[in-house]
Protein backbone atom coordinates (compact mmCIF):
# COMPACT_ATOMS: atom_id res chain seq x y z
CA UNK A 1 0.00 0.00 0.00
CA UNK A 2 1.00 3.28 -1.23
CA UNK A 3 0.17 6.42 1.00
CA UNK A 4 0.35 9.89 -0.82
CA UNK A 5 1.00 12.81 1.76
CA UNK A 6 2.09 16.72 1.78
CA UNK A 7 5.74 15.06 1.61
CA UNK A 8 5.54 12.60 -0.61
CA UNK A 9 6.49 12.50 -4.21
CA UNK A 10 4.05 13.07 -6.77
CA UNK A 11 4.80 13.85 -10.35
CA UNK A 12 5.54 17.62 -11.56
CA UNK A 13 2.12 19.12 -13.95
CA UNK A 14 2.92 21.95 -16.12
CA UNK A 15 0.93 24.78 -15.58
CA UNK A 16 -1.98 26.05 -17.64
CA UNK A 17 -0.71 27.95 -21.24
CA UNK A 18 -1.36 31.46 -20.27
CA UNK A 19 -4.29 33.15 -21.86
CA UNK A 20 -4.00 36.15 -23.88
CA UNK A 21 -6.10 39.02 -23.70
CA UNK A 22 -7.53 40.39 -26.65
CA UNK A 23 -7.84 43.71 -27.56
CA UNK A 24 -5.75 46.25 -29.91
CA UNK A 25 -2.86 45.04 -31.54
CA UNK A 26 0.54 47.09 -31.14
CA UNK A 27 3.52 46.98 -33.36
CA UNK A 28 6.92 48.99 -33.72
CA UNK A 29 8.10 50.17 -36.46
CA UNK A 30 12.00 48.45 -37.18
CA UNK A 31 13.41 51.83 -37.90
CA UNK A 32 12.90 53.34 -34.39
CA UNK A 33 13.75 49.90 -32.90
CA UNK A 34 16.74 49.68 -34.24
CA UNK A 35 17.68 53.64 -33.58
CA UNK A 36 16.63 53.22 -30.00
CA UNK A 37 18.86 49.66 -29.38
CA UNK A 38 22.04 51.17 -31.00
CA UNK A 39 21.73 54.61 -28.92
CA UNK A 40 21.44 52.68 -25.77
CA UNK A 41 24.29 50.58 -26.38
CA UNK A 42 26.28 53.08 -27.50
CA UNK A 43 25.52 55.22 -23.78
CA UNK A 44 26.10 52.09 -21.90
CA UNK A 45 29.05 51.19 -22.89
CA UNK A 46 30.87 55.09 -23.31
CA UNK A 47 29.70 55.61 -19.63
CA UNK A 48 30.91 52.58 -18.34
CA UNK A 49 34.12 52.77 -19.81
CA UNK A 50 34.24 56.95 -18.71
CA UNK A 51 33.48 55.68 -15.37
CA UNK A 52 35.84 53.29 -14.42
CA UNK A 53 38.73 56.01 -15.67
CA UNK A 54 37.54 58.35 -13.59
CA UNK A 55 37.01 56.39 -10.85
CA UNK A 56 41.02 55.43 -11.21
CA UNK A 57 42.10 58.82 -11.82
CA UNK A 58 40.53 60.17 -8.27
CA UNK A 59 42.44 59.98 -5.15
CA UNK A 60 41.32 60.40 -1.67
CA UNK A 61 43.75 63.13 -0.01
CA UNK A 62 44.36 60.74 2.69
CA UNK A 63 45.32 57.84 0.93
CA UNK A 64 47.69 59.88 -0.97
CA UNK A 65 49.01 61.63 1.59
CA UNK A 66 49.17 57.86 3.47
CA UNK A 67 51.24 57.03 -0.09
CA UNK A 68 53.64 60.24 0.16
CA UNK A 69 54.65 59.59 3.67
CA UNK A 70 55.22 55.93 2.70
CA UNK A 71 57.65 57.14 -0.07
CA UNK A 72 59.34 59.70 2.33
CA UNK A 73 60.08 56.95 4.83
CA UNK A 74 61.79 54.29 2.20
CA UNK A 75 63.65 57.17 1.20
CA UNK A 76 65.11 57.91 4.78
CA UNK A 77 65.78 54.19 5.47
CA UNK A 78 67.74 53.99 1.89
CA UNK A 79 69.44 57.35 3.47
CA UNK A 80 70.15 55.12 6.80
CA UNK A 81 71.21 52.33 4.76
CA UNK A 82 73.73 54.71 2.74
CA UNK A 83 74.70 56.43 5.94
CA UNK A 84 75.86 53.08 7.74
CA UNK A 85 77.34 51.54 4.37
CA UNK A 86 79.58 54.43 4.43
CA UNK A 87 80.31 54.82 8.19
CA UNK A 88 81.34 51.00 7.92
CA UNK A 89 83.34 51.25 4.58
CA UNK A 90 81.05 48.42 2.90
CA UNK A 91 78.93 50.33 0.31
CA UNK A 92 77.91 48.39 -2.26
CA UNK A 93 76.42 49.71 -5.96
CA UNK A 94 72.85 48.22 -4.71
CA UNK A 95 72.30 50.59 -1.88
CA UNK A 96 73.11 53.32 -4.27
CA UNK A 97 70.73 52.15 -6.65
CA UNK A 98 67.69 51.27 -4.37
CA UNK A 99 68.51 54.58 -3.35
CA UNK A 100 68.16 56.20 -6.96
CA UNK A 101 64.75 54.01 -7.21
CA UNK A 102 63.12 55.51 -4.10
CA UNK A 103 64.03 58.90 -5.57
CA UNK A 104 61.82 58.66 -8.41
CA UNK A 105 58.57 57.77 -6.00
CA UNK A 106 59.65 61.61 -4.18
CA UNK A 107 58.13 63.93 -6.84
CA UNK A 108 54.88 63.34 -6.16
CA UNK A 109 52.82 66.25 -4.21
CA UNK A 110 50.96 65.42 -1.69
CA UNK A 111 48.99 68.74 -1.30
CA UNK A 112 49.79 69.80 2.44
CA UNK A 113 52.42 72.29 1.77
CA UNK A 114 54.28 71.12 4.98
CA UNK A 115 54.72 67.72 3.69
CA UNK A 116 55.61 68.65 0.32
CA UNK A 117 58.47 70.77 1.98
CA UNK A 118 59.57 68.06 4.30
CA UNK A 119 59.74 65.74 1.11
CA UNK A 120 61.54 68.53 -1.22
CA UNK A 121 64.33 68.36 1.43
CA UNK A 122 64.28 64.20 1.57
CA UNK A 123 64.65 65.01 -2.31
CA UNK A 124 67.27 67.06 -2.31
CA UNK A 125 69.25 64.71 0.23
CA UNK A 126 68.91 61.85 -1.78
CA UNK A 127 69.76 63.78 -4.84
CA UNK A 128 73.23 65.15 -3.40
CA UNK A 129 73.88 61.83 -2.00
CA UNK A 130 73.45 60.11 -5.88
CA UNK A 131 75.36 62.59 -7.12
CA UNK A 132 78.54 61.99 -5.15
CA UNK A 133 78.32 58.67 -5.96
CA UNK A 134 78.32 59.84 -9.68
CA UNK A 135 74.87 58.20 -10.58
CA UNK A 136 72.57 60.73 -12.31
Amino acid sequence: MRVYGPNGTSLATTPPPARRASGGTFTVSEAASQQSQTSAVALRTLGGIDALIALQGVEDPVERRRRVVKHGRRALDALDEVKLGLLSGTLDQGTMLRLKAVAADLKQGSGDAGLDSVLAEIDLRVEVELAKAGIS
